[in-house]
């Protein structure tokens, strides 16, 4: 009798993930593919005609969308978890890991978000020259004229001035405390033993204020940066939960930075 053999499953199409190129949220999403050997195909978008895309594929407003052959995943907490399913990354051993996700998507991905846009919205010539890598060439093309607008959009959406602001920067300080108490006793990750989806989450967000150079897109160095956000940016880094953040970079993220 012949043998039948069961051939794996192959997407009819490779996954196209919709992302604002400069996004940690979107980051975190890369991050995961990537380190899971998952092929995708990055569809970058400038902040507000994002909002086109996201809204074309899942009905939502946010930035990353992943869309497969049997879902649209709006959610990068989702993406890990589908991520997840189809590797051995093993980013969940258990529930502490997803509920410091929860913690880090809440807490310290919109307070360093703000935080940074504070800050470099100070520098339009850096906005232009690293907010826009990959995108099409027309929404570079207007990106100069259109920066003001994209400016006031993201300040009011993000309810973004000097007092929120100076808020969310103590609220990321006190989440990298909590994180630098965690790691007082000399562990190697947050959870357990191993790299999860809670080391990937606080390293991928804690990027908007730490600027690490393997990021996957190009960022400004941090000499280019203004003050007092270079300052700020170069403590963190000397933190401990900033340089946990850091060597998760050098050690877990693959290296595949995007021009």
């Amino acid at each position: 009798m012949a043998l039948r053999h069961t051939l794996p499953t192959v997407p009819s199409q490779v996954p196209r993930l919709i992302t604002i190129p400069i996004s940690h949220y979107c980051e975190k999403a890369r991050w995961a593919l990537e380190r899971a050997g998952l092929p995708y195909r990055e569809e970058p978008h400038l902040q507000a005609i994002h909002w086109v895309h996201v809204w074309r594929a899942g009905r939502g407003r946010t930035a990353p969308v992943l869309v497969t052959d049997d879902a649209v995943l709006t959610e990068s907490s989702d993406i890990l978890r589908w991520v997840d399913a189809r590797s051995d990354l093993r980013l969940y051993p258990d529930p502490e890991a997803a509920a410091l996700e929860a913690h880090f998507d809440h807490e310290l991905g919109p307070h360093g978000r703000r935080w940074m846009y504070h800050r470099i919205f100070t520098r339009s010539d850096l906005v232009r020259a690293y907010g826009a890598t990959g995108v099409p060439r027309w929404e570079r093309a207007v990106l100069p004229p259109f920066l003001p607008l994209v400016r006031r959009l993201i300040n009011r959406y993000l309810d973004v001035d000097d007092a929120t602001a100076a808020e969310s920067r103590e609220r990321v300080r006190a989440v990298f405390d909590e994180v630098g108490e965690r790691l007082a006793d000399g562990r190697r990750y947050l959870v357990a033993d191993r790299f999860t989806a809670a080391d990937l989450s606080f390293a991928a967000l804690a990027a908007a204020v730490l600027v690490p150079s393997r990021y996957g897109v190009p960022l400004p160095p941090l000499k280019v940066l203004p003050e007092p956000f270079a300052g700020e940016v170069r403590a963190l880094r000397e933190h401990p939960a900033g340089a946990f953040a850091l060597r998760l970079y050098d050690q877990e993220r693959p290296y595949t930075q995007r021009r």
